[in-house]
């Protein structure tokens, strides 16, 4: 086996597998739109309970991100495309020139820990969200302001519109006290279950916190 032999084979599997990596989605590539903290809570999952609300932005739980990066450079989608890289530009050196195999293997060395550098930073800058490692609380329903949308008759079902993670979003709710609830009317989520929100006016939950501080 000659040298070019040997960079062609390297080539080969080095693309093939870093096709079928791409088109499989071997890697988790996900594209996340910038999210908005919901509000704090505490407490259980049932009506009342919940500790202090604050009416607008809060640090929470979105609030503590981890900013390290999600993924290692040494993966296999960098390490086939060096294995690409590589055997290219050593098969080109071999085959249209004379260069001394040491120097030419250094060089193709070289090209492919180019190539998997800049396969790394485009699925870091380009694929990947800064935002991969979400926290949790980040999709939590309790807790959660929102605005009525289609009232809630008394012991029936409405819907409720929210903002979470970037995005507004719609689900279906009753109320924790059976009660009914008008269009427009500003609630919080106290529980979740099975799809359905179990919500409480967030007046009436604010006015509670009030008398219990007093």
């Amino acid at each position: 086996m000659t040298w070019a032999d040997f960079y062609l084979i390297c080539f080969g599997v080095g693309f093939l597998l870093s096709a079928v990596s791409f088109i499989a989605g071997g890697f988790r590539w996900h594209l996340h739109l910038p999210h908005l903290p919901h509000f704090p809570h505490s407490g259980g999952h049932a009506g009342g309970g919940h500790g202090p609300m604050t009416h607008g932005n809060s640090g929470g739980g979105a609030g503590a991100h981890n900013n390290q990066s999600p993924v290692s450079p040494f993966n296999f989608v960098t390490m086939t495309a060096f294995l690409a890289w590589f055997g290219g530009t050593g098969f080109l050196i071999s085959r249209f020139s004379s260069m001394w195999f040491a120097l030419g293997l250094l060089i193709a060395a070289g090209a492919g820990t180019l190539g998997a550098t800049i396969v790394f930073l485009f699925l870091m800058r380009v694929l990947i969200s800064r935002e991969e490692n979400m926290d949790s609380a980040d999709y939590e329903m309790v807790g959660v302001l929102g605005r009525i949308s289609m009232p809630i008759r008394e012991n029936g079902t409405g819907e409720i519109i929210y903002s979470q993670a970037g995005t507004r979003r719609t689900c279906g709710a009753r109320s924790e006290n059976c009660c009914a609830l008008q269009k427009g009317a500003e609630i919080v989520v106290t529980r979740y279950d099975k799809g359905i929100a179990y919500v409480r006016l967030w007046d009436d939950i604010n006015n509670e916190e009030l008398k219990t501080e007093n």
